[in-house]
């Protein structure tokens, strides 16, 4: 059986030079792992984090790990790409959502909200360093916890008054809450600590280091 999907990459293992087994995102089957051939260096660019690719499924009744095949990049996301600081904070999201999400769950419109936040990044063009704080935030709502700012409260302790204008409502007060780059890294990791606590799992997250060294 063959049918088209969309997809988001999370992560991808190497099989030798021409093969991965892509881990992504899906609307119908939600975390999945994908057999897909890679054609020379360049034909990696299709799976950097968090693209948004289309591509058709070839289901194998003998395996879990099915084929993709005519990939190809449903949006261009030349406003992360061509920017050092987005391109980290991708790294950053793809990482927690490939940690946090297990292989075969699926939530309700999950997909669908994680491909509009990689579009809202891409296109805002400034101000959005406080961008994957929202995004951790959003991530609980997304996965069904209650992630208002009294729920976060026990975990940001300090940054009480930081975290009730991240979690409001109003977006463009989140992105211009004025945060050092201490802050924004200590308000990571207390919201890492808020997805621990409700996933019941360890989430480590190794690329939160490079993103802590860029915006400091």
């Amino acid at each position: 059986m063959i049918q088209t999907t969309s997809l988001i990459v999370l992560h991808y293992t190497k099989l030798g030079e021409t093969r991965i087994v892509l881990h992504a995102l899906t609307p119908d089957w939600g975390r999945r792992s994908f057999l897909a051939s890679v054609k020379g260096g360049a034909g990696m660019s299709l799976f950097l984090p968090l693209n948004v690719l289309e591509a058709e499924v070839v289901e194998n009744p003998k395996s879990d790990l099915w084929q993709l095949r005519s990939v190809t990049a449903r949006h261009p996301l030349n406003g992360i790409r061509g920017n050092l600081y987005k391109n980290t904070m991708t790294l950053f999201m793809s990482e927690v959502l490939y940690r946090t999400i297990r292989d075969g769950s699926r939530e309700e419109g999950l997909f669908d909200w994680c491909e509009r936040s990689i579009l809202t990044l891409d296109a805002i063009e400034t101000d959005f360093s406080n961008f994957h704080l929202r995004f951790l935030v959003e991530l609980a709502g997304a996965l069904g916890f209650q992630a208002s700012p009294e729920d976060l409260l026990p975990f940001v302790g300090v940054y009480k008054r930081e975290i009730d204008v991240i979690a409001g409502p109003d977006f463009a007060a989140a992105m211009l809450q004025p945060l050092s780059g201490v802050s924004r890294s200590e308000i990571a990791e207390s919201l890492l600590d808020y997805l621990r606590f409700h996933t019941e799992s360890s989430i480590n997250i190794q690329s939160l280091k490079v993103l802590r060294e860029l915006y400091r």
